[in-house]
């Protein structure tokens, strides 16, 4: 089963025209790369992007030259799972946008990415209400039916006062796809609903993860983050009059420089496979080392036989070591198939 959570697509927020380099850098979703983005470089509000977990391998599909801030906004990405080629579409089209550009735009990159071995998934906000028989939701239907692509969200996902739409919309191929479910998620932060869409049948192989990030706190990123704070003009956010957009707008401003100043470092697990190796077997191996260096510069028999003794008694440590991890393993309620090739592991060592 593949849930499709591995993937966020987030689309159409405010991001002002000053801070949009800076907000990209400092973004971040634990666990998510951003993987590929379009925002308007001269314009207030809106953008495309889509989260990929970590634990998947992706490209990142070059489409900018295709966007049109007042029509036509879009951002892709590759994924490689299993025999499978995936590309997944985040596409945004403004209410008053040129609704025959769109379609055009759109044609123009399914003519370039479909194919019969490749698996086309799009989602976003295209502002056609799929709850209306309309001449434009028509017309995308048509274009999308010619790519073997098919419209799923079929709820609202934009309730406001006494009105509801569905201008939100996930398109996918069901003959390629035919185990599938979509549902709505309120999350609170929009007026939008999110969509939830859960492909099965999809083989992902999932890397383990053997690090976790950390945060680098230090007394020189301490004073970093007091300097930009101390650079930061808090006028425009004390001006509004909506006790929430000033905390929010607050929060934003607070959490980018926090991001910024206090980056994340990837530190790495250290598992030890070996836990019989104890700080007194180190020292000692150290020693018999040094021994065995005294030795092959002396014919003293003495010293030899002193060496051949403290071989063997090393080697009975060292067992003994063995035997008390495989006693602790035969405590641990695991099945007899696990158990034995655990304890034949460990012997092998």
């Amino acid at each position: 089963m593949f849930v499709w959570t591995f993937l966020l697509r987030i689309t159409h927020t405010i991001i002002s025209q000053s801070n949009a380099d800076s907000f990209w850098i400092t973004l971040y979703i634990e666990d998510y790369n951003l993987g590929a983005k379009y925002y308007r470089k001269n314009r207030k509000q809106g953008w495309v992007s889509i989260f990929v977990h970590e634990s998947l391998s992706y490209s990142t599909s070059e489409l900018d030259k295709n966007c049109n801030n007042q029509d036509f906004e879009v951002c892709a990405i590759k994924l490689q799972i299993s025999l499978s080629k995936i590309y997944v579409l985040c596409v945004y089209r403004p209410p008053t946008g040129n609704v025959s550009y769109f379609l055009s735009m759109l044609e123009t990159i399914l003519n370039q990415l479909c194919t019969n071995s490749t698996n086309i998934i799009i989602c976003g906000e295209i502002n056609i209400n799929y709850l209306d028989n309309t001449k434009n939701k028509w017309q995308l239907d048509a274009l999308s039916a010619s790519y073997g692509l098919h419209s799923i969200v079929d709820f609202p996902t934009r309730i406001k006062n006494c009105s509801s739409s569905a201008i939100d919309n996930i398109f996918i191929d069901k003959y390629k796809n035919p185990n599938f479910t979509i549902n709505p998620l309120w999350n609170g932060l929009s007026d939008h609903d999110a969509q939830i869409l859960i492909m099965y049948n999809l083989k992902v192989q999932n890397s383990r993860v053997y690090h976790y990030s950390k945060r680098l706190i230090n007394e020189i990123t301490i004073s970093e983050f007091k300097l930009n704070l101390s650079y930061v003009s808090w006028d425009e956010i004390f001006t509004e009059d909506d006790v929430d957009i000033i905390f929010n707008s607050f929060l934003n401003t607070y959490l980018r420089i926090f991001y910024h100043s206090f980056p994340l470092k990837k530190l790495y697990h250290n598992y030890n496979n070996k836990a019989w190796i104890t700080t007194g077997i180190k020292i000692s191996s150290q020693h018999k080392r040094d021994l065995y260096l005294l030795c092959r510069g002396t014919k003293d028999p003495k010293l030899k036989c002193y060496y051949k003794t403290y071989c063997r008694n090393l080697s009975e440590v060292i067992k003994t070591a063995k035997n008390y991890i495989i006693i602790n393993l035969l405590q641990i309620p695991i099945t007899k198939l696990r158990l034995y090739g655990t304890l034949l592991k460990q012997k092998l060592q």
